[in-house]
């Protein structure tokens, strides 16, 4: 029943996408100040009123302590993935050569959830120095700025990997 109410928007299953709405807006307003928590509040009930059907991916998210360990482990390997993409871009442009091969490769994911698709190609394109262009069923085609693999399980063990182990954890 719990899966149906977060489907369709009603009862429990409004209760996940308001609680991260309301999460979101106090993290971007860096604020619990009862003005700026009602506003937000405010702001977390229509989004979520008005926009249920959309929301439904949010509340995909199983909240139990293996899922939530994964998330925060998954967090933390993207900020040293965009770390490690960071010092890697800026070494390229400030070398006077501009060492860089451009190209596009095809990766696969394994990932089935719609959600965790999402999560991985907006990671991937997050991540400096890679873009996702197009994700079509269980592929991804991503321009890199250095591209030093066109082999499809090269480009995916690379790639796409890391960030697996921890969205299939997420979202099986």
């Amino acid at each position: 029943m719990a899966s149906r109410n977060a489907v369709t928007g009603t009862g429990k299953g409004l209760l996940v996408p308001f609680l991260v709405l309301l999460l979101f807006w106090i993290l971007l307003n860096g604020s619990v100040a009862a003005d700026t928590l009602a506003v937000g509040v405010l702001a977390a009930f229509l989004i979520t009123l008005f926009f249920r059907r959309g929301l439904a991916p949010i509340a995909e998210f199983p909240f139990t302590p293996r899922a939530i360990i994964a998330a925060v482990q998954f967090i933390a390997y993207f900020f040293k993935e965009m770390i490690k993409s960071n010092v890697k871009l800026a070494a390229i442009v400030l070398n006077p050569r501009l060492p860089i091969n451009p190209g596009i490769v095809k990766v696969r994911t394994t990932l089935k959830s719609p959600m965790a698709r999402l999560l991985l190609a907006n990671s991937i394109t997050l991540t400096p120095g890679t873009l996702t262009l197009e994700l079509e069923g269980e592929w991804l085609y991503i321009h890199l700025v250095t591209t030093e693999s066109t082999d499809i399980e090269a480009a995916t063990k690379s790639i796409v990997t890391g960030f697996e182990r921890y969205l299939e954890v997420m979202y099986g």
